[in-house]
């Protein structure tokens, strides 16, 4: 029985794809899913990838209604100090409410709220600390739904 290798790049020498800041080459497999639910329906999920060695963590946001082609090859890629994590927002509506993001520890993320207006949120200790937007890290959501 022959296995179908999905979402993993070839780099021309037979091995599989190498992240620019380690030595590993990954060997992706897929690892799991976090549905995000809104009224007990769900709205949209984060495909979790993770690598077989290194076991680094890769996600790929999929919004419901939303077929959108993304701009590169392969997985996307995340530094080292950061973590996936799902931004929310209690000022915008339905399957607009949530966006993944990376985060860093302690850091700053940018985010369009309501009316395009770009606004600076301050995360401490990988979570969003302000009173109408809230984060939650992928990592400890896996193979789980998260009611929004």
């Amino acid at each position: 029985m022959m296995m179908q290798e999905l979402n993993i790049t070839d780099n021309g020498g037979g091995n599989m794809s190498a992240d620019e800041e380690s030595s590993c080459n990954h060997e992706i497999v897929y690892f799991g899913v976090t549905n995000v639910n809104y009224e007990r329906r769900t709205i949209g999920s984060v495909d979790t990838w993770r690598c077989a060695k290194c076991k680094k963590i890769f996600c790929e946001e999929k919004q419901l209604g939303i077929e959108s082609i993304v701009d590169y090859v392969g997985m996307p890629k995340i530094s080292p100090d950061q973590k996936w994590a799902v931004l929310l927002c209690n000022l915008k509506k339905h399957k607009d409410k949530w966006k993944l993001v990376k985060i860093k520890q302690n850091d700053e993320i940018q985010h369009e709220c309501v009316d395009e207006k770009v606004i600076k949120l301050r995360v401490n200790d990988f979570k969003v600390d302000d009173d109408k937007h809230w984060s939650f890290l992928i990592e400890t959501s896996i193979n789980k739904a998260v009611e929004i």
